[in-house]
């Protein structure tokens, strides 16, 4: 969330940035200031009544020792109207303290300059493409189709299992599974990130510190009994790995990678874009976060996206590279590159990562921090990107590599798949 620092020293710039993001926060920022206003008096008056009380009660033993029962008595009385006051303003402290947070959390974060302005997707930037879009023959089938005809992938078996959206992956469907996500997970070993193995449920507090909750809590399985959230990316409990934790410079940037299953109830999404692949309940991805410097975490997110990059290259799908408008932002994000490959069947472009640059706003929810040279505390800045998200991948796979004697794998999945055709 955002700091009251950043808010206080210049609310007018606050609420002209967050328009870009199609937010009206005005109401709210005042609502802020007004309730910070509050609480700072309140602090002071509780610090003034310490100090008194604290005073007196020196005084009050001071008097009793000379003999002076009537004057002590009387700052025995004071000192009790005073605590009294203080609990009416210790409450009124909480109160504040929790009504700001209450509306902090409802406020996105600020976009990066570098956010293009628009509203809808059709007004985010093509950044770069690369690769190669195949041409097909009019025979030529979706991927849900290829998955039948080869029998990769059992979408109604998944449907008997659990319902819509859980596939049941099958033979060689499920060997390029397995072959996808060590691909990656080796690939960004090689690229110098540590590998993690998080766990799929998670508390409130970690999807509060990250950003899920509570704008998202819609979109989040719960499990109403242990109060326990599936994760919708490993981005929640690999960032919250950082959680209250105050780091050492020279322990920055911090680079993990973490495979992962992810579970969306994606609510509202429904017509043919939404068939086979193309949007799922539970789906793989291997994710990589970064914790850094404030002043580095740009450097790092061109490092990010450059290698996202290199993995669409090896697969070899076409692909292109988004910078995304303020409407088409998430709520947590200051700037997002997302990459599209090809799908060449269908004929359109499927998302399959998303690089984002968070800055301080989940820092100051989790509470993550690092100790500079002058040994400062201050926030970090938080990164994260798919790298990559495993359903459109493997979409555009089928359709784009599919030939006369069946789907050609790409030559760098061999030593995984341990085939080099499904037929």
């Amino acid at each position: 969330m955002l700091t009251l620092k950043t808010i206080n020293e210049n609310p007018e710039e606050v609420v002209k940035r967050l328009e870009k993001k199609h937010f009206d926060g005005k109401e709210l920022i005042n609502r802020i200031l007004e309730i910070d206003k509050l609480r700072k008096q309140t602090q002071t008056a509780l610090d003034n009544n310490l100090s008194e009380q604290n005073g007196l009660s020196k005084q009050i033993g001071q008097l009793m020792k000379e003999g002076h029962k009537l004057e002590a008595d009387a700052a025995k009385a004071r000192v009790s109207e005073i605590k009294e006051g203080s609990k009416l303003l210790e409450d009124t402290l909480r109160q504040a303290e929790k009504d700001l947070q209450d509306i902090l959390v409802l406020i996105p974060n600020l976009p990066s300059d570098e956010v293009p302005e628009g509203k809808m997707p059709e007004d985010n930037v093509i950044e770069k493409t690369g690769g190669t879009i195949p041409e097909l023959d009019n025979n030529a089938l979706p991927h849900w189709e290829l998955a039948k005809k080869y029998d990769l992938i059992d979408f109604e078996l998944g449907v008997k299992i659990t319902g819509a959206g859980f596939p049941v992956y099958k033979g060689k469907g499920a060997r390029l599974q397995r072959a996808l996500i060590n691909f990656f997970l080796d690939s960004a070993r090689e690229a110098g990130y540590t590998e993690v193995q998080p766990p799929y449920v998670v508390n409130a507090a970690s999807g509060y510190g990250t950003g899920q909750l509570p704008d998202k809590e819609g979109q989040m399985y719960h499990a109403d009994a242990d109060d326990l959230y599936l994760i919708p990316t490993a981005e929640v409990p690999v960032t919250n790995m950082f959680r209250d934790v105050i780091l050492d410079e020279k322990d920055l940037p911090i680079k993990n990678t973490a495979y992962s299953a992810c579970f969306r109830r994606e609510a509202g999404s429904y017509g043919k874009d939404v068939r086979g692949l193309n949007r799922l309940h539970q789906f793989d991805k291997v994710e990589i976060v970064r914790i850094d410097k404030p002043e580095h975490s740009y450097e790092s997110l061109k490092e990010m996206v450059a290698y996202v990059q290199t993995l669409v290259d090896r697969l070899e799908l076409p692909w292109r590279i988004l910078r995304l408008c303020g409407g088409d932002m998430s709520f947590t994000s200051a700037l997002t590159f997302d990459f599209e490959v090809y799908s060449a069947a269908q004929k359109r472009w499927l998302e399959v990562s998303s690089v984002s640059n968070f800055e301080s706003y989940q820092a100051n929810r989790l509470k993550c921090r690092y100790k500079n040279a002058d040994k400062k505390t201050q926030l970090v800045h938080t990164l994260n990107g798919s790298a990559l998200a495993l359903p459109r991948i493997v979409a555009a796979l089928l359709e784009n590599n599919q030939c006369e004697d069946g789907i050609r794998i790409p030559k760098v999945l061999i030593p995984y798949t341990g085939f080099e055709i499904i037929n």
